[in-house]
């Protein structure tokens, strides 16, 4: 009763007001320190990996790096004969208009189609890729300004900035469309929990504050950590989640001492309880779930560690929140109910978490048979694994987006009438200055290499900077940049043309970047890195399980059993995005593979929030242990009075989780549909068929080292009762 959770909820208590206008207040000061000094996006730098990202630092040390670029394409409004007059008349208009913005680097000469159907006029930006989309406007403004003087015609715009901004755009509509799901889903099955619009809103409340608090904070750790754009996704998706689960938890376990005192307790009394109890399982899990988001920092990824420190962030605000605010709230509303019962006949509470029906017909599986219980859960989970050999990871390019954002299907017909604007690689070289013949010759050889090879077309280009030490040569490709012949051409390009050219000069740096280099390098980059991270992750789940517990064996439980549930949702996952058999059903094209990024996310972020289960679930076994209950007995009734409330954080979670399957980004619907199954999957089989079916195998052995039962009876000879001392009325 004195540690530093009961403490500050203690506090709380007896200062109400005090506590929830200072969480109000901290909730202000954290918005305002971060719309105050905004948030410090990623550059481009920060994205580079692999050899690709090394051949653009090199590249962009010269000046050499290559610029974002718009395409502009004029055809026939009719879709016959292009007017080509009338087409060059207006791609001058366009040009001159262009070449007055600021934003632009230059324009290029109208190209016509091999079909002669559609004239294309391409604009470069100045600045950095990263910050082009923020320029688009100005480029669409002139393009429209020019359509409405040649009617005749049709000016459409399309480019990497422009899919970028309209990507952005349309994450934002799916997220709104995700919160108007969300919200009122949990809100009915927080109403079905508590029967009251009150308890209800109190945990929705709660949560929300904690993402309003999160979202300014992570503004201000952005100048260490950089935003890569994904930081308010994961604070809004793992914020709602955790929020509402942590205060469930309180909520739940200071109904049950209010239900069990009889109104014989203040309710600063039963929020000291709760806090002593569930309080406690709150700040493990958090800590959890911290100590595992963090060892993504350890992937050397922007967008990882942009996705760890929103997470970090926003679990650590939400811990905060359900033990300054919520005992606050509780105490305000507990007094609220007294004063009720004073003017009126008192109700008892009827504690409805304990022993149902349902339950106890959902455990009499493992009760009654826990070793056929346990080999048939497994087996079940190990059938869903098998799909994991065919996994097949693929990094999501720009070929992958949704073609409901307007430019995406100008981009299509930008490929189909000019294949040769399809991807560009772009070969660096870097050597003394002295070299600068030889590599230019090496590169005119590569070039002419390229050239009679069919997976290239088109002229090359050669550039080389001012002081004559880094030299580039850009190769087009007519294919698509997710195509196998896209990715031929980059192995041919790495592995044969320039080991054989420029390979043969000695001291010269070498690489090749562009889109195909990018989607390659990075896989590949996180497959380096995977070792390490799953590594950390194990042993920071077993550290957590053992400090919570005081086992080693729940230790070594707990992390075979978040790798059995984490492994049969990626499973799963395969099974329906892999294949074309779901596409109708979740309204997606399927790529054949999953995101690079889906995998490593599902295991950091389900370990994490798996603790919250495993730790809610196991100390109410661990705690009628220590009050001297058998633990076969202490596993059946633990699991059945922690049964309602993880049923509905998991129905809570799900929902969040699963509202991200009706977003266009194909990636974030493999996220959202990969932990909507893997919470199920954890909840209602590891949970309730898994767990308990170890556990009583094990019986005592399950607490080894340590041995609750004599360590609570030597306890209780000391202290006349295991009961803290509070008032009683």
């Amino acid at each position: 009763m004195n540690s530093l959770s009961v403490r500050v909820a203690r506090w709380s208590a007896r200062h109400p007001w005090r506590a929830i206008v200072g969480w109000l207040v901290f909730v202000a000061l954290c918005l305002g320190a971060g719309s105050a000094v905004g948030t410090n996006s990623a550059k481009t730098a920060d994205y580079r990996v692999g050899e690709a990202g090394r051949a653009e630092a090199l590249a962009a040390e010269a000046h050499l790096e290559r610029r974002a670029a718009e395409q502009v394409l004029i055809s026939s409004r009719s879709g016959g004969a292009l007017d080509r007059g009338a087409a060059r008349e207006a791609a001058e208009e366009l040009g001159d208009r262009m070449r007055a913005l600021p934003e632009v680097a230059g324009v290029a000469a109208p190209s016509l189609s091999g079909d002669r159907r559609i004239l294309m006029v391409e604009v470069t930006l100045k600045g950095e890729e990263r910050d082009a989309k923020d320029k688009v406007d100005a480029l669409v403004a002139q393009t429209s300004a020019v359509q409405k003087k040649h009617p005749a015609l049709l000016l459409e715009e399309t480019g990497s900035p422009s899919i970028s901004k309209g990507v952005d755009q349309q994450r934002s509509d799916d997220l709104a469309l995700s919160e108007a799901i969300t919200f009122p889903v949990t809100l009915v099955t927080l109403l079905i929990v508590f029967g009251s619009v009150t308890m209800a809103g109190i945990p929705l409340l709660l949560a929300l504050s904690s993402i309003a608090a999160a979202v300014g904070l992570s503004m201000v750790v952005s100048h260490v950590s950089p935003d890569a754009g994904v930081g308010t996704n994961v604070i809004l998706m793992i914020g709602l989640a955790v929020g509402v689960d942590y205060t469930l938890f309180y909520l739940k376990r200071e109904r049950e001492e209010r239900a069990r005192s009889g109104g014989r307790l203040s309710s600063e009394a039963l929020v000291e309880l709760a806090a002593a109890t569930s309080g406690r399982a709150v700040v493990v899990s958090g800590l959890a779930v911290v100590a595992s988001t963090a060892t993504l920092y350890l992937a050397s990824d922007v967008i990882f560690s942009s996705l760890a420190t929103g997470t970090i962030v926003v679990v650590l605000v939400a811990v905060a929140s359900s033990l300054t605010a919520l005992p606050a709230l509780l105490v305000k509303l507990g007094q609220r109910a007294e004063r009720r019962a004073r003017r009126r006949p008192a109700r008892r509470v009827r504690d409805r978490s304990g022993d149902s029906r349902v339950w106890s017909a959902l455990l009499r599986p493992a009760a009654r048979h826990p070793l056929a219980t346990l080999c048939v859960s497994v087996l079940a989970l190990l059938a869903l694994v098998t799909p994991l050999a065919g996994l097949k990871i693929t990094e999501m390019s720009r070929d992958t987006h949704s073609r409901d954002i307007p430019a995406m299907r100008v981009y299509d017909r930008l490929n189909e009438a000019f294949p040769e604007q399809r991807v560009t690689h772009q070969v660096v070289v870097r050597a003394g200055a002295s070299r600068s013949a030889e590599v230019g010759a090496a590169l005119r050889e590569a070039a002419g290499r390229a050239e009679a090879d069919p997976l290239f077309t088109g002229a090359s280009r050669i550039r080389t900077s001012s002081d004559d030490r880094t030299h580039t040569l850009e190769l087009k490709v007519p294919y698509l940049g997710n195509s196998d012949q896209a990715h031929d051409s980059l192995d041919r390009l790495r592995d044969g043309i320039l080991p054989a050219t420029v390979g043969r000069i000695a001291g010269a740096e070498y690489g090749v970047s562009g889109d195909v280099a990018r989607y390659a390098d990075y896989p590949a980059h996180q497959n380096g890195k995977l070792p390490l991270v799953l590594g950390a992750l194990l042993l920071v789940t077993f550290a957590m399980t053992v400090y919570a517990f005081r086992s080693v064996v729940l230790g070594l439980l707990g992390v075979a059993l978040n790798l059995l549930s984490a492994a049969a949702a990626l499973g799963l996952l395969v099974l329906v995005f892999q294949g074309t058999w779901a596409e109708g059903l979740l309204d997606f094209d399927s790529t054949g593979s999953i995101g690079s990024r889906v995998p490593l996310f599902l295991f950091v972020i389900l370990f994490g929030l798996s603790m919250d289960y495993q730790v809610f679930v196991v100390s109410r076994i661990r705690e009628a242990a220590l009050a001297g209950v058998p633990t076969r007995q202490a596993v059946l009734d633990g699991i059945r009075s922690s049964a309602s409330v993880v049923t509905s954080a998991a129905v809570v979670m799900t929902t969040v989780f699963a509202s991200f399957v009706f977003l266009h980004i194909i990636e974030m619907k493999q996220i959202g549909f990969v932990l909507a199954a893997a919470v199920l999957i954890d909840a209602f089989v590891v949970r309730v068929m898994v767990l308990p079916a170890a556990m009583l195998l094990l019986g005592e052995a399950s607490w080894w080292p340590s041995r609750p039962g004599p360590r609570a009876t030597a306890t209780a000879e000391k202290r006349p009762s295991s009961r803290p001392a509070v008032d009683v009325r």
